[in-house]
């Protein structure tokens, strides 16, 4: 609310009804004909008067009494429109009801204290895991604890992670494949996700604890020794990703921001606007908010914020605001709010609000436009201040953007702390709004990183050798098709939104990490890689903006199949830049150019 949110209104008990920013100082001291209800009112309320100090409160100046006629103020003499003043109460509060106000009066006058938001924020920023018991998805779990970061894991097996992993590993039990083992609750707090899960490939008869077997499979190319073991390949790499996709997308947040108001696609997504002018203290500002259907910069649909502001009666704002959401919005895997926007040179200010209660701290940010153009505000959600009252909140809790509940748009004469709109003008104005949305900052860096497979264009590939190829491309259709699901589960994550980076290994190994590397695009390169390089590269595509939206294969240079690579455990390599390796990738890359590739006319 604005400077109004003092206001000692006419009846002190219209002051507790709006419960307007704090209670007033007013107290009823009987339930008179003159301190109910003012629907219940036979008569207009008392008449009152008003006067602006430098603090930008207001207080009253004299006794009250009860007359018939106009409500006017002192300043101006303008009538005060009652109607729109209950319309306004009505439209964020609902249908009048006598016993309610009655509970809600006796609770302000035993607590007239206002409202504040909770006085802590719990950390988030939690990477989770997928896949966490298998060759890869365990080292990467045991990195990031050792670069002490906050770990949580997704398994189906609570007993075989704990003795893997530790017993007081953060765990989830759920399967990618059971989308109702998803719960949403798992997924809070967490900001970034490694998905190492795959179908398991693996020799018939079983395997040793070195998977000696499975290198044999591998290397003999022959069907008749490897088989899928549990869940099917559309399963696990398909429907699995699209399972946990939809479960983390809230999370770990989408590049483009999430869209709170306006266009996108085919659909418009509104809101519950209402006007909150300066009529609640006794003003005569008005204001509304419509849906202009071509008003948008490209003849699209738009919000238009617009009215007649006016300092008469000591008021000097309008504003719009959103009923409480049903549902509290989170939006903290973003870094703040994007309104898109035709300026008229003038200095509005968004107020987003955590708590339910209408008197209650404001997060506040001011922002300035430029006339007749459409522009993009941001406004990070470190830049929002805390507000009461038309005062800043020093001791307030950072604004914590996990539950909003409501927005407002304000176009108005007062700044915080006594300070003034330097772009005030009274008289008519107009703000379009073709959209709200939440931002993630520059740069931008991957939130899903996925262990794919190098290979996973080639069984459709024309013109393709097969006899040089690996033996998943040539036991592709054997394994039930291994390969062509692994490449739809990776369009899924392309189309999500997510920002990503999607990792190609060659064959894997248990070796050691520390070999040289070539890193390429375009599903072309064989040979092998250790697994331990792989957590480590999926580690740091996590943080280098560099990896964002990046397809790539990637292996140890040189070194033959056959031969072993090891390293000296005194003397251990250096650890990678990996940063030295993605800046060379390029956008738009996955191989799949080749299969789309139309015959050049002779």
């Amino acid at each position: 609310m604005e400077c109004f949110n003092s206001t000692k209104l006419a009846s002190p008990c219209i002051s507790s009804i709006l419960n307007l920013q704090g209670s007033s100082s007013l107290v009823c001291n009987k339930f008179s004909k003159n301190s109910v209800h003012p629907w219940l009112l036979s008569s207009p309320p008392p008449k009152p008067f008003f006067q602006l100090d430098d603090r930008l409160q207001y207080r009253q100046k004299s006794a009250h009494r009860t007359y018939r006629g106009p409500i006017l103020a002192e300043a101006g003499k303008q009538g005060w429109d009652l109607g729109r003043f209950l319309k306004t109460l009505y439209f964020f509060n609902g249908p009048p009801s006598p016993s309610k106000f009655f509970e809600f009066l006796i609770e302000k006058l035993s607590s007239p204290s206002p409202s504040e938001p909770k006085k802590s924020m719990e950390s988030s920023g939690i990477v989770l895991v997928v896949g966490a018991t298998g060759g890869v998805g365990r080292r990467v779990v045991d990195v990031l604890q050792k670069k002490g970061l906050p770990v949580r894991v997704l398994a189906r097996n609570e007993e075989k992670a704990r003795k893997m992993l530790g017993p007081d590993i953060d765990l989830i039990i759920g399967d990618i494949t059971k989308e109702s083992t998803l719960l949403p609750e798992y997924f809070k707090g967490v900001r970034k996700v490694i998905n190492a899960a795959s179908v398991i490939v693996g020799p018939k008869e079983g395997d040793t604890p070195e998977r000696e077997k499975y290198s044999q499979v591998w290397e003999s190319s022959s069907s008749s020794q490897s088989q899928i073991k549990g869940d099917s390949p559309e399963m696990v790499e398909f429907v699995g990703m699209r399972n946990l996709i939809n479960a983390v997308k809230g999370s770990v947040g989408l590049r483009n921001g999430k869209l709170l108001f306006g266009r996108e696609d085919n659909g418009f997504r509104d809101l519950a606007w209402g006007a909150l002018d300066d009529v609640v203290m006794g003003g005569v500002s008005e204001s509304t908010f419509i849906i202009d259907t071509t008003g948008g910069e490209k003849g699209g649909p738009a919000g238009l914020f617009k009215g007649i502001v006016s300092t008469t009666n000591n008021g000097g704002f309008t504003s719009i605001r959103t009923k409480n959401f049903s549902v509290p919005e989170d939006l903290s895997s973003y870094d703040g709010l994007e309104l898109r926007l035709k300026g008229d040179g003038r200095r509005y200010k968004l107020i987003v609000r955590t708590s339910r209660d209408w008197d209650t701290v404001g997060y506040t940010a001011s922002f300035d436009t430029t006339e007749g153009q459409w522009q993009s505000i941001r406004l990070p959600f470190s830049s929002f201040v805390p507000v009461f009252r038309a005062r800043t909140v020093s001791d307030a809790p950072p604004f914590d953007p996990r539950s909003i509940v409501s927005l407002q748009l304000m176009f108005s004469k007062f700044e915080y702390d006594g300070k003034l709109n330097p772009t005030f003008v009274e008289g008519p104005f107009q703000l379009p709004v073709s959209s709200i949305r939440t931002f993630i900052k520059d740069p931008v860096t991957p939130r899903f990183v996925h262990v794919s497979s190098a290979g996973v264009t080639r069984p459709d590939r024309p013109g393709l050798d097969l006899s040089k190829q690996p033996p998943a491309v040539l036991l592709n259709k054997e394994l039930d098709f291994i390969l062509t699901f692994k490449l739809k589960g990776e369009d899924l994550i392309r189309e999500s939104g997510i920002p990503y980076a999607i990792v190609r290994p060659c064959a894997l190994t248990e070796e050691p990490a520390g070999a040289d590397l070539i890193f390429d695009q375009g599903d072309n390169i064989t040979g092998k890689i250790s697994r331990e390089e792989i957590a480590r590269i999926c580690i740091a595509a996590l943080e280098s903006p560099y990896a964002l939206d990046k397809t790539f294969e990637v292996v140890k240079s040189v070194i033959p199949f056959s031969e072993p690579f090891t390293v000296d455990l005194e003397n251990p390599p250096q650890e990678k830049d990996y940063d030295i390796y993605f800046k060379d990738l390029k956008d738009g890359i996955t191989g799949k150019e080749l299969l789309e590739q139309s015959p050049v006319p002779v």
